[in-house]
């Protein structure tokens, strides 16, 4: 059920029967040639209104600027900070707690993001502990992703408009994709990219970490179902957790 979309009149019963929001965060930066700017968007948005009807869970608008200090320098990149994203963050789970959700899904499409859903998770948590936090990137996935990948990664954590990637557009909004553009473009990171702050333009020019010309639709069905089935069941785990407290 799409948030935005309901009215002031009815929206307070509903979230009696459903007290889970999923809130799509992304980003707005450079992913090659092949896809676009707003690749994170909409595969966080995408992926949003597939869990929330497995879930029968509200998806909140997107939110669309990201953490890309690392990207920030390529054409099209716009940078927010990770304190800005925390407060926000903060803030939009604040507001969902006074309206009666207690489910609260922060569904990420971009890594970037990452430390600053986990603060802002620990920071409701210590405010408002009767709500559940997720921050979800794609859990459950390494599995699939072992079964599927074609080609080694070309760093521990980072994936970007490369085969997996690019693989998950194919089967969530393949209308976004031009794989006559794709890149096979594998870069070498070295060890110090973990230990020193290194802007991506010091080991790519195209922002693609991989063999993009590879990916396929199949490929990116068998790791979103996988991570989709994950995130239900936590879902769902929480609201029969939910149902059993209050009936007690």
């Amino acid at each position: 059920m799409i948030f935005q979309d309901e009215n002031a009149f009815d929206i307070a019963e509903k979230i009696k029967r459903m007290p889970c929001a999923i809130l799509p965060i992304g980003a707005v930066e450079a992913h090659g040639p092949h896809l676009p700017l707003g690749t994170d968007n909409l595969l966080a948005e995408r992926l949003a209104r597939r869990l929330a009807e497995r879930t029968e869970s509200f998806v909140l608008p997107t939110l669309p600027y990201g953490q890309v200090w690392s990207l920030q320098n390529f054409p099209g990149s716009i940078n927010v900070s990770n304190e800005a994203l925390i407060r926000m963050l903060y803030d939009i789970g604040e507001s969902l707690y006074r309206q009666g959700l207690r489910i609260y899904v922060m569904l990420n499409g971009h890594l970037g993001n990452a430390v600053a859903l986990k603060e802002a998770a620990r920071l409701l948590y210590k405010d408002y502990p009767e709500l559940k936090v997720y921050y979800f990137f794609y859990p459950g996935s390494k599995q699939a992703i072992e079964r599927v990948r074609e080609t080694p990664a070309s760093h521990a954590s980072y994936f970007h408009a490369c085969e997996l990637e690019t693989s998950y557009m194919l089967y969530l909004a393949g209308e976004y994709v031009n794989m006559d553009k794709a890149l096979n473009d594998v870069p070498n990171i070295g060890i110090e990219a973990d230990c020193t702050p290194t802007p991506w333009e010091e080991f790519t020019a195209t922002a693609v970490l991989g063999n993009a010309a590879i990916a396929t639709k199949e490929k990116g069905e068998a790791v979103i179902e996988a991570t989709l089935n994950t995130m239900t069941a936590m879902i769902e785990g929480a609201k029969q957790r939910l149902q059993s407290g209050k009936e007690q």
